[in-house]
Parts: C-alpha cells; structure tokens; sequence
C-alpha cells in the first residue's frame, strides 16, 4: 500500500499548506502550453475559450496540488470535494475551451490530419457521442464511490492520480454536449441540452444518499490510516456523501441556468426567422 506521508492534524491554519507532485505539474504545464501554442497559430481564436482552458488549469491546479492534494489520502470528505472540482468545474471549463476545435484547426500536416480523422472518424462518432458522454458520467461516478475501485485507488497513490484524469476526461466529455461548440457528432438542440443535465442529476443524488444512508464504513481503507485526530471514518463517509449529494446537485442546477438562457436565445432567434419568413412570404403573395 503507497498512501504516502500522512499530513498534519487538519486545522484551518492548514489551508496554505501545499503538496506539490512533479509530474501532475508537469502534466498541467505542458497542457496550458499546448494550449497557448495553437492559440498563438490561430489569431482569430476567441480569448473567451481561452480564459476558460486556464481557469480550468487553475482549478485543477487546485483540486489536486494545494491543502486538498494534501489530505485527499487521509479524509474522505476532501476526495469528494477534489472530485467536484474535478469533474463539476474544471472539466466544464475545459469543455468550453473547446480544445479539439483548436487541435483540429491549429495543427498542421499529418499531426491534423489525424486529429481530424480521430474527430471526425468512428472512433470520434462513438466516444464523441451524447449517449457515450451520459454513460461515461452515470457510470463512472457510482462504480468509483460504491464499489472497490475507492479501497484500491485509496491503496496506491499512482492509480489515484489516474482516476483524477479520469474525472477531468469524463466530465469533459459529459459537458461538451451542454455547451454544444466542439466539432463531432450532430450536437443536441438547445432544449435536449437542459434535458442531458436534468437527467444526470439523479446520478450524484443516488451516490450521496447511498454514502449517507451507509450504517458501516464502505472503505475499510480509511480504517487503517494512521491518524488520531478529526471524525470518525464513517463520519467522514456520511459528510463526503452530504457533499456529493448537496454539492453536486447544486453544481448541476447552476449549470442548468446558462443552458436555459441559450435554449430561450435560440427560441427567440428561431422565433424572429420564422417571423421574417412568414413576412417575405405574405409580401411575395401580394
């Protein structure tokens, strides 16, 4: 079992502490680059989607280096909240980025040829596809919390750091549909959007409540951490699952907010169309 040096007794005083990893920075910092690199061969690329591909480096950033990187081997509660922004923050700001409109747009020869191919492709209408992303989510969040996959990722620091790719990858995957920008398969309508994330929410619900509801301790790997300060490890569960269950239906509900305001964008613009049409029509009659 690698878990690592077990930080100090959680106190706020405790927040600047940081527990910086080589190769997450790394992993991160070549990213941004990458990032910045196809935006400086694209002027015209908008700096909105670039704001939200750093933000989303931050978030990370934060979910895994800072006092939360410290103790997401020791406390439940903080795994969860690292996967919330993980999965619910970073990965929709990912996704708004749009970085495989970028890839595909900024690459040049082979290299885009066969980003556009993998896009575009068999592979690109599977993985890319909404049924693909919803599954992804609804069944990566439930096998991860409410199986043994937690006791064995809990076990080895190196496989932890996996399943945080993990969220970010899924929860790209999941949100690029709501935000419907990237190239890929034919994106939902404005108001199936709302839909796709309406239907997620029982997701999270389910696995709080199953974490709340928990009369024993589900991962016995929390038994044998070596520390004697802060709650019990079923405490601990019952929090982690308030938060997975408030948190991220909360998390979900403020993403239904922006989807609703482009769904009634897009009526009204449809609205004024078909508007206009009738018009041209009727004075085309007389």
């Amino acid at each position: 079992m690698d878990m690592g040096p077990i930080p100090p007794p959680f106190h706020w005083s405790n927040l600047w502490l940081w527990h910086l990893g080589w190769a997450p920075c790394v992993l991160l910092g070549a990213a941004l680059a990458l990032y910045l690199m196809g935006v400086a061969r694209l002027p015209g690329w908008s700096s909105a989607r670039t704001t939200c591909f750093v933000a989303g480096v931050v978030v990370t950033f934060l979910a895994t280096q800072s006092v939360l990187g410290a103790y997401d081997m020791v406390l439940f509660t903080d795994h969860m909240i690292q996967h919330l922004l993980l999965i619910m923050v970073a990965a929709p700001l990912f996704a708004a980025s749009a970085p495989l409109d970028l890839a595909a747009e900024s690459l040049r020869g082979a290299p885009q040829r066969l980003v556009r191919g993998l896009i575009d492709g068999p592979v690109g209408g599977v993985v890319l596809h909404p049924v693909f992303g919803f599954a992804a989510y609804a069944g990566f969040i439930p096998a991860t919390h409410l199986s043994g996959v937690m006791n064995l990722t809990m076990s080895h620091e190196w496989l932890h750091h996996l399943e945080q790719i993990a969220f970010v990858v899924v929860g790209y995957l999941f949100f690029r549909h709501v935000f419907g920008i990237e190239r890929g398969p034919r994106p939902l309508h404005p108001g199936l959007r709302l839909v796709f994330l309406m239907i997620a929410v029982p997701v999270d619900t389910f696995t709080g409540l199953a974490l709340v509801m928990s009369t024993h301790n589900p991962f016995p790997i929390f038994d044998t951490v070596p520390r004697s300060w802060g709650m019990s490890p079923l405490e601990d569960v019952h929090l982690g699952g308030a938060i997975m269950w408030i948190g991220g239906d909360a998390l979900m509900l403020l993403a239904m907010i922006p989807a609703t305001v482009r769904w009634v964008r897009y009526e009204d613009r449809r609205t004024k169309q078909l508007d206009a049409a009738l018009d041209a029509a009727a004075a085309a009659a007389l």
